[in-house]
């Protein structure tokens, strides 16, 4: 049995995939755990071997992963491009990791004690990766686990399953052994219960999750019945604060950049513009002019900076919060409401706590200006929110930007630069409604990894009894 997924602008089917039910759960399960203890005796050199052409293999899909995103997911050329560059990056820094999951030698008290701490892989991992930047995303939930010497399990989103099933194909090209790497996909009426058979299977034994924090919530409950670990990172209400020394023109770019790319559908996209009043009109005039030059078209022209959003029910959702804006006495100096998914890229000046566009995240093509008082009302009003992924400051004072950086509560945050950047080797997570844990680099090997303690007596023993 299959399911479909339609092209969000033409209607039209995009992709077809098998609908896999929870029945189906327990087989794909029992097959990653087979495959794994021979792929974790696998030497570091040898793992690194077949990542390596893991990523030349995604870099040889190009054209098919382009054509995929943007049928599934209304994509410009250009997002699909940055997803595969940044996606075949990561996949070599996860080879470049296998030499790097080293333990440590700990002085023992115990005289002839050798104690070490290991670090070894845990099994099966599962990894559920969203749509919006499904190479990137698809990537970075199995190839630091496949880097650590587990097998891994990839639920691909019902949204995108093609651009998740290449992902799949290229591992495969590779010569991953048999049932090391493995992909899930199901019809959207099914999720829950496939995702919750995934959990529930005994041998996976950590789940990594991408996606928006309501089913993240869902995730972590359901695991933690089984006391299993899971690394989630989950929705943002990024803020960018431009202080009054900023370079209102970089902060411009940044902004821009970071409230539209992608149509501002990225955990990170900078939903919240928060500027000092002494340099607020000229920033809201430059900005508000800069946003008015984004053109939104369909992407497959590629016109436009922007594309399409993913379906009606973004376009539904902006236009809400744009509404209860407006009413509650806010402006929008740029863009403006839609009748489809190709929806302009609109500014809300004058946003307060009373509406929703204020806390509630958008994820979509619309960015709420919040006008502070001075620095110290700025970083409030930055920590007025659940979520803590990422976060921005301008400011031509360094030592300023670094000390206000310091106070945002985020698990990221940029001096100078916009909220979206994301690069392999860096510790990537957010807090509170954001989510935890850790992707990228050596954090991500403590992610994929049990430590263990393991010791050597090298004398007789002497015991009290």
């Amino acid at each position: 049995m299959e399911f479909t997924r339609l092209n969000p602008l033409t209607g039209e089917v995009a992709s077809s995939a098998t609908a896999m039910q929870a029945a189906d759960i327990p087989a794909i399960a029992a097959r990653a755990a087979a495959a794994f203890p021979a792929w974790a005796a696998q030497g570091p050199n040898a793992r690194r071997a077949v990542l390596m052409k893991a990523a030349t293999a995604l870099e040889a899909k190009k054209d098919q992963f382009v054509a995929a995103m943007m049928a599934e997911t209304g994509s410009t050329a250009g997002w699909a491009m940055f997803n595969l560059g940044l996606a075949a990056g990561m996949v070599r820094e996860a080879a470049a990791l296998t030499t790097q999951i080293a333990g440590e030698v700990i002085p023992s008290d115990k005289p002839g004690c050798l104690a070490m701490a290991l670090k070894e892989p845990v099994g099966v991992i599962l990894g559920i990766a969203p749509w919006n930047a499904p190479i990137i995303l698809g990537v970075r939930a199995i190839a630091v686990p496949l880097a650590c010497g587990n097998a891994v399990i990839l639920k691909a989103s019902e949204t995108c399953p093609r651009t998740h099933a290449l992902i799949i194909e290229a591992f495969a090209e590779a010569g991953f052994p048999e049932g090391v790497v493995n992909v899930v996909t199901n019809a959207p009426a099914d999720a829950g219960d496939v995702v919750g058979a995934l959990i529930d299977a005994p041998q996976v034994k950590r789940i990594n999750f991408t996606g928006s924090t309501g089913v993240g919530r869902i995730i972590a409950k359901r695991a933690a019945e089984h006391l299993k670990p899971c690394l989630l990172e989950l929705g943002g209400k990024a803020p960018l604060i431009v202080l009054d020394d900023a370079d209102l023109d970089e902060a411009v770019k940044a902004a821009a950049f970071g409230a539209f790319m992608n149509q501002g559908q990225i955990c990170m996209s900078t939903e919240r513009i928060i500027v000092v009043d002494a340099v607020a009109d000229a920033f809201a005039a430059k900005f508000a002019a800069k946003a008015a030059s984004m053109a939104t078209g369909d992407p497959r022209e590629g016109k436009t900076p922007l594309g399409v959003v993913v379906d009606a029910k973004t376009v539904s959702h902006v236009n809400a919060l744009i509404d209860d804006a407006t009413s509650k006495g806010a402006q929008v100096i740029a863009g403006g409401k839609a009748d489809s998914v190709l929806m302009p890229a609109t500014v809300v000046d004058g946003v307060t706590a009373a509406m929703n566009l204020y806390r509630d995240e958008s994820f979509g093509p619309v960015v709420a200006m919040i006008r502070a008082r001075d620095e110290d009302h700025a970083v409030e009003l930055a920590n007025d929110s659940e979520y803590g992924l990422s976060a921005a400051v301008f400011t031509r004072d360094t030592a300023r930007g670094l000390a206000v950086a310091r106070r945002i509560h985020s698990g990221i945050c940029h001096v100078n630069g916009p909220t979206v950047h994301d690069e392999a080797q860096m510790p990537f997570g957010g807090v509170g409604a954001s989510g935890y844990g850790r992707f990228g680099g050596r954090q991500g090997i403590d992610s994929f990894t049990e430590t263990r303690w393991i010791t050597v007596e090298t004398q007789p023993g002497h015991y009290p009894i």
